[in-house]
């Protein structure tokens, strides 16, 4: 990292923690997507806190837990290695060259600054007698009327208002409380397939389906939403190993329940591409980000941006325990997400995007009480 990234990104506000070890360019052995690594238990990026009474939007007093959800471990990637037997998914061979700096490149730097003002904190609270976790994890907004792509293992705590579920979205260095968001999707086959991540101890995944999409809808500060937002466009094309990026997550594994309420940071760091997975056969799906101050609780729906200026991945898993520089962690990437949108809704997400963030919601809106139900139906 030399001085003059290091004095830049200062300058913005971001939070740089240094620990991240960056790959070379250096490996041009064309090598296969390999199929998403099974699930281990002991692995998040959902920061999950005790249930808690919420008086209003205050935050009480929490005490951060370390409940696993989500997971698809990272490992690196050679020519010899062979699938795992245990995943369903087959393997085919592909050449894997980083992407070339497109014309009109703004640079890593730059890119940094931009993921940074886009990033936002998700922040939901249940009651005590819901018998759920209030969670804290992060989105990214990728539209500048205010639409914020994150999880839908955050996400589904938008259809459970009805069990007293109260999310805020948040954003700054510290991170505050500026806007209410409604949601204007969320995959339905993610839902269908993990319905008891609520409830579950140790819940883990692959981050297949994992992706939703919210829409500011108010603010709850004295000032008026913004005309346009701070954004990061989303990427059509997927990054190749080797390809530098920076990622940037509100991590909070390793704070104290003061600073989740008051100094909440943005994790930013520099890092690149270590290895590529699939859901399907030669897509790219899944990227493997390698261990950082990133991989930790909290990053769950931060941003993965590259020195185009594009969104190319989404934080979902990854493993939590040890050193930071040690640990695996996992994006979906935004190729897969416009793909299985479309897969989903027989539409391109780019006609969502053009749509009034209004019109969206209330689009949605009907859909809410089935889905709803998909959840309730394996709640106490």
């Amino acid at each position: 990292m030399n001085m003059s990234r290091f004095g830049s990104l200062l300058g913005i506000g971001a939070v740089l923690l240094l620990g991240v070890f960056v790959v070379a360019l250096a490996n041009a052995v064309p090598l296969p997507y390999l199929p998403v690594p099974a699930p281990s238990a002991a692995s998040s990026t959902l920061s999950v806190v005790p249930s808690v009474t919420m008086p209003s939007l205050a935050l009480p007093d929490l005490d951060v837990s370390t409940t696993p959800i989500a997971q698809a471990e990272s490992v690196q990637q050679t020519a010899e290695k062979k699938p795992s037997a245990a995943t369903a998914s087959s393997s085919t061979a592909v050449t894997s060259a980083p992407l070339p700096p497109a014309p009109g490149a703004i640079g890593l730097d730059a890119s940094a600054t931009n993921l940074r003002s886009a990033l936002v904190n998700i922040l939901c609270f249940v009651t005590v007698a819901s018998g759920l976790h209030s969670i804290s994890g992060s989105g990214v907004v990728i539209d500048p009327k205010g639409v914020i792509l994150t999880n839908a293992h955050i996400a589904q705590y938008f259809l459970l208002a009805d069990r007293g579920a109260t999310c805020t979205i948040r954003a700054g260095s510290p991170a505050t409380n500026k806007y209410e968001a409604a949601l204007i999707y969320i995959s339905p086959p993610w839902l269908q397939a993990n319905p008891t991540t609520l409830t579950q101890s140790a819940p883990s995944g692959t981050g297949e389906y994992d992706f939703a999409l919210l829409a500011v809808t108010k603010s709850i500060t004295n000032a008026a939403l913004p005309t346009t937002f701070p954004s990061v466009p989303l990427a059509t094309t997927p990054p190749n190993i080797g390809t530098p990026v920076v990622i940037a997550s509100y991590g909070a594994q390793f704070l104290e329940t003061s600073q989740i309420r008051s100094s909440l940071f943005p994790t930013v760091v520099f890092g690149s591409v270590k290895d590529i997975f699939t859901f399907k056969i030669n897509t790219i799906d899944v990227l493997a980000l390698g261990g950082s101050a990133a991989a930790q609780e909290g990053s769950s729906g931060g941003g993965v941006a590259d020195a185009r200026g594009e969104l190319v991945g989404t934080i979902t898993t990854s493993t939590v325990t040890g050193a930071t520089d040690t640990r695996a962690l996992s994006a979906i990437t935004a190729s897969y997400v416009r793909a299985e949108y479309a897969s989903e809704t027989g539409s391109a997400l780019d006609i969502l995007l053009a749509k009034p963030t209004n019109v969206a919601v209330a689009e949605f809106a009907p859909k809410i009480p089935a889905l709803e139900a998909i959840l309730t139906a394996h709640l106490p």
